[in-house]
């Protein structure tokens, strides 16, 4: 089976994560530090801070950003399910947005029409790598008094205006997420950078139950050098030292790896370009894609087909994946009284989206073997 995705581990991964745990530190140790600065300077953003998961880091940069009971904030309907979780953890009010028909992103013109005077965040969502026009979004959200967290989950890497995602020039915080699959992995992990000190001190105690051990901050006088004080509800949100020693060494190859992915969905479109089943994920002008997915959208009536065409595929060793479910459409969320017809655009992009495998490790001649077998299936299931 050919995988949609997966990670690329090195012998140079497993010896750094080694060395980690032959040390003193395996828990909140160095290298922890180590990793935050690294993402900071490669993104250019002023702090890092690094968490268990990224739906932690959701949850942190929400909390940070001052989201509470009776709020409402800004989703849009095509992510995984933690873009919306993370804000009902608070308390907060889900509201979905719906997306652009080519790219699957947050469509700035819809969400004209349903930002309002109760926004408190507004959450765009760099789908498959492909980073959102973050300046019309960030327009829109100064007249309305709203705040900008990006869930760059899929697009460490990525570029938008000539800057890397992360940066956090039109945004107060950007969210990663180092599941395995990626841009770079951890085994589970994620972060939040922001150029707020602010922030940056909250989510510090947030990852670590709420608790602060600097002096400067407390509510009530030390009695001695052992005190700390927890000052609100936080969790226990902690990478470990060895996670962290795996991300350095990742992100040291993370160029490579988007360099691999762009000419991995370059030979993409080469192979598909005249197929007249499928449309390819655009890329727009102000954009530098890390392709963290490569989704194809079916035409026409071969989305009806979709299901047998998933089913034959994955029965010829290639393992194409749908990303996503509209959120809203999920039993949880039904329960809240959301339903079908919400946001039209998001359920036509799920009932045409297909991804298909694109990884770093994916070598020429297995995507060749990908089209070829797409190429014939597409040709079959259409035919009957």
């Amino acid at each position: 089976m050919i995988p949609y995705s997966r990670q690329l581990i090195t012998q140079e991964d497993i010896e750094a994560v080694v060395e980690v745990l032959r040390s003193d530190f395996i828990t909140q140790g160095p290298k922890i530090r180590e990793f935050e600065e690294a993402l900071a300077s490669f993104c250019g953003a002023r702090f890092a801070v690094v968490f268990s998961s990224g739906t932690a880091a959701l949850h942190a940069a929400y909390f940070a950003a001052g989201l509470s009971a009776g709020d409402e904030f800004i989703v849009p309907a095509i992510t995984f399910c933690a873009t919306a979780n993370a804000g009902v953890f608070l308390g907060a009010r889900p509201i979905f947005c719906d997306v652009e028909s080519d790219t699957g992103n947050l469509d700035p013109g819809e969400l004209e029409k349903v930002v309002s005077s109760r926004t408190k965040l507004i959450v765009p969502v760099h789908y498959a790598g492909h980073p959102v026009d973050l300046e019309a979004i960030a327009e829109i959200a100064e007249r309305k008094g709203a705040i900008v967290i990006e869930d760059a989950c899929h697009a460490l890497g990525a570029e938008y205006q000539g800057e890397r995602i992360g940066s956090c020039r039109f945004s107060l915080m950007t969210v990663f997420s180092f599941h395995p699959v990626k841009p770079i992995t951890t085994g589970e992990g994620g972060a939040v950078l922001t150029n707020s000190e602010e922030c940056y001190r909250k989510l510090c105690m947030f990852r670590e139950h709420g608790i602060t051990r600097e002096p400067a901050e407390f509510k009530h006088p030390s009695p001695g050098p052992w005190y700390y004080e927890m000052q609100f509800l936080g969790w226990n949100y902690r990478m470990t030292d060895f996670q962290a020693a795996l991300g350095i060494s990742q992100l040291r190859k993370l160029p490579e790896f988007i360099r691999r992915r762009r000419m991995l969905a370059e030979l993409y479109r080469e192979l598909l370009s005249g197929n007249p089943h499928l449309e390819l994920p655009p890329e727009r002008s102000y954009a530098r894609s890390g392709y963290h997915l490569f989704p194809v959208r079916l035409k026409g009536e071969t989305a009806s087909r979709k299901g047998e065409l998933f089913r034959r595929l994955r029965e010829r060793g290639v393992g194409v994946q749908v990303h996503y479910l509209p959120v809203y459409l999920h039993p949880f969320y039904r329960r809240l009284g959301y339903a079908p017809g919400l946001c039209p655009q998001a359920e036509e992009f799920y009932r045409r989206e297909l991804s298909l495998p694109l990884y770093p490790g994916l070598k020429e001649e297995d995507l060749r073997r990908v089209v070829e077998i797409l190429n014939r299936t597409l040709e079959e299931v259409v035919g009957e």
